[in-house]
């Protein structure tokens, strides 16, 4: 019964919550220019985001395009796989933390690349699950590099907000709060690139993601 509850019962209540919470959000879209002219080269984008900042994105971005994410074989990879499904993301399970050569990465990796090739968006956690916090880590590179699709900050703010104890402090905006949804440009990461210039990449995208960040949260004091 306990896993029964756990598996099926839960997942559902959390899918309620988010959406009835999502629903209440008034969103207002940054550089939704920057993003439109990926799709109409015919690509489409990683998002990435801070797992502090993800919830905004849960139910925006599954209602706006199929999109996939990369989530592991362990046993909480499980349950969150069955919850990403729910809430109508399409869960990819493997590990791309060693360039997609373990716990099923390279299966993965491929599936990710075909469902990309198939219109299919990808988002990917960049210090997820468990962190440190803004941190990238060098799997969103290797899905890059392997599927040849651009990353896509996807930076959200939202103007009241909870903030959790936790390694990250995530946050949730409060119902019927505003918030920013930001884009910024566009990353490719070259298949045939030596280890200084990978690190180069990921260290850049870190930098940006934090500046990204400082620069969203600074603009409420700006709007009326």
């Amino acid at each position: 019964m306990k896993r029964f509850v756990y598996r099926y019962i839960i997942p559902y209540l959390g899918l309620i919550i988010v959406r009835m919470i999502s629903a209440t959000y008034r969103i207002r879209v940054i550089g939704a220019d920057i993003e439109q002219s990926i799709f109409d080269r015919g690509e489409v984008p990683i998002y990435i985001s801070w797992h502090q900042r993800f919830f905004p994105g849960i139910v925006f971005f599954a209602k706006r395009h199929r999109i996939s994410i990369m989530i592991s074989k362990s046993k909480d990879g499980d349950f969150i796989a069955k919850i990403v499904d729910i809430l109508g993301w399409t869960p990819v399970r493997g590990s791309s933390s060693h360039g997609g050569v373990d716990r099923g990465g390279k299966e993965a990796l491929e599936e990710l690349k075909q469902r990309a090739q198939d219109g299919c968006t990808i988002g990917h956690i960049v210090d997820g699950p468990k962190g440190p916090f803004g941190i990238v880590k060098p799997g969103l590179l290797h899905i890059a590099q392997y599927s040849g699709m651009p990353i896509l900050p996807a930076i959200t703010s939202g103007e009241k907000k909870w903030t959790f104890s936790g390694w990250d402090k995530f946050m949730v905006p409060k119902p019927f709060s505003r918030v920013i949804m930001r884009f910024d440009r566009e990353t490719y990461i070259p298949k045939d690139i030596t280890e200084e210039e990978f690190e180069k990449l990921r260290a850049q995208i870190e930098s940006r993601l934090y500046d990204l960040y400082q620069e969203t949260d600074a603009m409420w004091a700006e709007m009326p």
